[in-house]
């Protein structure tokens, strides 16, 4: 699972954050953020009937896109999730028996958090990598301020009002990749205008990396 989290984000650094996508959509938004280059995709349980939308991303989806659940709240979830072939648990919160519970499931937790407490603590009990949520509100700066008292080589993926625009200081700061939620997808938004946003955020990190 290490390998395969680390595949995902070395091809393409960004998180496509689903929330109140439904099973229609589930295919038609995931091929457009696929063919635009996106292969980490998340559908958060808040949305219309999730289970079934992650149950069409691990059908339908190619060996190399990593499915997994956001806004995971309770432990026995995680059950639920490695059940149906999702692969990553994303919390926005930091909840050691989510992280226990990912683990055990053999599952990948990237865990919420605020606080240099919730960080190593979220690392401490098994976490893969760390949201920092909500990350605008931060700031950029923030992810270097944090990462000073972190296990060398934590990934953080700062999630929440990351753009075109800022997306450049989050990595300047040491992100591993970035959540994108409500400036990619909304409910109702159709496939085509999705996959435009995607190609814009794809192309945006390419001249960021070659830069």
């Amino acid at each position: 699972m290490t390998d395969l989290f680390d595949a995902a984000v070395e091809a393409m650094p960004l998180v496509a954050v689903l929330r109140g996508i439904t099973p229609d959509e589930a295919i038609p938004v995931a091929d457009a953020l696929t063919s635009a280059g996106f292969t980490i995709l998340e559908v958060t349980l808040n949305s219309p009937d999730p289970f079934t939308s992650l149950k069409h991303l691990v059908a339908h989806c190619a060996d190399d896109v990593l499915v997994g659940a956001g806004t995971v709240l309770e432990a026995r979830q995680t059950d639920r999730l490695a059940e149906i072939g999702a692969k990553l648990v994303i919390t926005p919160n930091t909840d050691v028996d989510v992280i226990y519970g990912s683990v055990r499931n053999n599952l990948i937790p990237v865990i919420g958090c605020m606080t240099p407490t919730e960080a190593l603590l979220a690392m401490k009990s098994g976490a893969r990598a760390i949201k920092i949520f909500p990350a605008a509100r931060m700031g950029a700066a923030y992810l270097k301020d944090i990462s000073a008292v972190l296990p060398t080589g934590t990934q953080i993926i700062p999630t929440g009002g990351v753009t075109t625009e800022n997306m450049k200081d989050f990595f300047a700061a040491g992100a591993a990749a970035v959540g994108l939620g409500s400036n990619l997808y909304k409910a109702g938004r159709s496939a085509d205008e999705i996959h435009t946003i995607a190609s814009q955020l794809v192309a945006e990190w390419r001249r960021i990396k070659s830069a």
